[in-house]
């Protein structure tokens, strides 16, 4: 085949078919007919070459300058296309009033930390620091032994898909997310959001109302202050914003009840074992939260029913239920240029099942009758930014119970956590750190036990 350009060859092609027009008969005819077939070869000449840039502009990728024409009626728009996403269902409703496309976005992280445990540990709990996992009687509770381990765990890794689909009612979002820490402390597949939110009502498993995801410090131990209120929790949720800076929040959330059968258990083992949780009402929250310049505040109280029933009896008794409420107020405030001081004070009744570490809802008082069993958890850390790759963050935090007549000697009273570290930001998506965790366990009768470690850790997010 010619190099000959294309265009070249369509010109041709137009002058060839302006000659055949004016052959022959041009000559044998006179010149009012003569004059009459040069206009309309002239008229054939202009229609070819506007063919011709058509398919110039056509074949350049651009299109042609608009052709005068009669109007034509209006149409309606066509509809976008549907987003180029790999999700079924993904597309925008047809009507909706949303005119962003649909998208998904995947995120997550690649982590691994790097653990020396100067103490002990319970075994299952050993890639993070919870200090009710701290053993205080020995021999007898687990991670009694020598003293000193090494530990190397990605259970700190995660993955998390996120979607924002138009629909006439609004722009329905979703997030599915999961990390590498089973419930047990093992590595296994841990779901930490299954959540829906189109509007003000927000729905599945996420952070509970009643805590404060924006205070948690800047550390890189996985389980965090033992003092702070952190669940995640199945609920149904409906928000609304005041204004920029004003917001507030109802939840009903997922009830649940830890239960210390005490001395109930030592003195009829049979008895104890029967008794389980037993809820008939879900946990109502509601929070409000202030957004200013300085940072942010937030206030939320929880009114919840805690009940147990005997699963080892037809009639289910004894059972019964007691009341639990609580307040949590906490915020982040910036000082310092780019640092920052995040804090919490939580307290209140049958409050454990929201507490980051240790401690119980439900346990026998001195008549070995249920009672509910006060909770305060309070923490405060500093995050000091050295420069834009360093950065530090030092702080503290304590969840404490007054434990009542009923409970045993071993029962959960107190546990502190403290930490400080040095974290490199070698880019946005790729972090290193090193951070040192001291933590206490004290039980009921006053016996306690510390644990402490060095831990270094490499996160690649995305």
């Amino acid at each position: 085949m010619s190099g000959r350009p294309l265009g070249t060859l369509r010109r041709l092609s137009v002058v060839g078919l302006a000659i055949a027009a004016l052959a022959g008969p041009a000559a044998a005819q006179g010149d009012d007919d003569l004059k009459a077939r040069l206009d309309a070869a002239l008229k054939t000449i202009e229609d070819l070459q506007s063919r011709v840039k058509a398919l110039e502009a056509q074949r350049a990728g651009t299109a042609p300058a608009p052709v005068a024409a009669p109007a034509a009626p209006a149409v309606a728009a066509a509809e976008p296309p549907p987003a180029p996403v790999v999700a079924p269902g993904a597309a925008p409703d047809p009507g909706s009033p949303v005119t962003e496309a649909a998208r998904v976005e995947v995120y997550g992280q690649a982590m691994v930390d790097a653990i020396y445990d100067f103490k002990r540990m319970a075994p299952d709990w050993q890639a993070t620091m919870r200090p009710s996992q701290i053993p205080v009687a020995c021999p007898g509770s687990p991670g009694c032994g020598k003293d000193g381990s090494f530990i190397f765990s990605a259970r700190q890794s995660s993955l998390g898909m996120r979607s924002f689909v138009p629909t006439p009612y609004g722009t329905l979002k979703t997030d599915l997310s999961f990390d590498l820490f089973d419930a047990d402390g093992g590595m296994g597949v841990h779901w930490m959001r299954a959540w829906g939110e189109i509007g003000q009502v927000g729905f599945g498993q996420t952070e509970s109302n009643f805590m404060d995801l924006d205070a948690f410090p800047n550390i890189i131990d996985y389980w965090g202050p033992s003092g702070m209120v952190f669940l995640r929790t199945p609920q149904l949720k409906f928000t609304s914003r005041a204004d920029r800076k004003l917001a507030w929040a109802l939840s009903f959330e997922a009830p649940s009840s830890a239960i210390d059968t005490g001395k109930v258990t030592a003195i009829d083992p049979s008895f104890g074992a029967g008794i389980q949780a037993h809820n008939r009402l879900p946990d109502l929250v509601g929070s409000v939260r202030s957004d200013q310049d300085w940072g942010h505040v937030r206030a939320a109280l929880i009114l919840r029913q805690v009940g147990y029933q005997n699963t080892q009896s037809a009639s289910g008794e004894p059972s019964g239920e007691r009341t639990g409420y609580g307040l949590n107020v906490s915020g982040a405030v910036n000082v310092l240029g780019k640092d920052r001081v995040s804090w919490q004070l939580a307290g209140g009744q049958a409050i454990a099942s929201y507490m980051n570490d240790g401690g119980t809802d439900l346990a026998p008082g001195d008549d070995l009758r249920a009672k509910a069993v006060k909770s305060f958890g309070w923490f405060v850390y500093y995050n000091h930014v050295w420069s834009d790759l360093w950065s530090s963050s030092v702080g503290a935090s304590e969840h404490r119970q007054d434990t009542t007549g009923g409970q045993l000697g071993s029962a959960f009273k107190s546990g502190r956590y403290a930490s400080a570290n040095l974290l490199f930001t070698l880019s946005k998506n790729l972090m290193l750190g090193s951070e040192f965790v001291w933590g206490r366990h004290e039980t009921r009768d006053g016996s306690s036990a510390s644990d402490h470690r060095l831990q270094f850790s490499t996160k690649a997010s995305f």
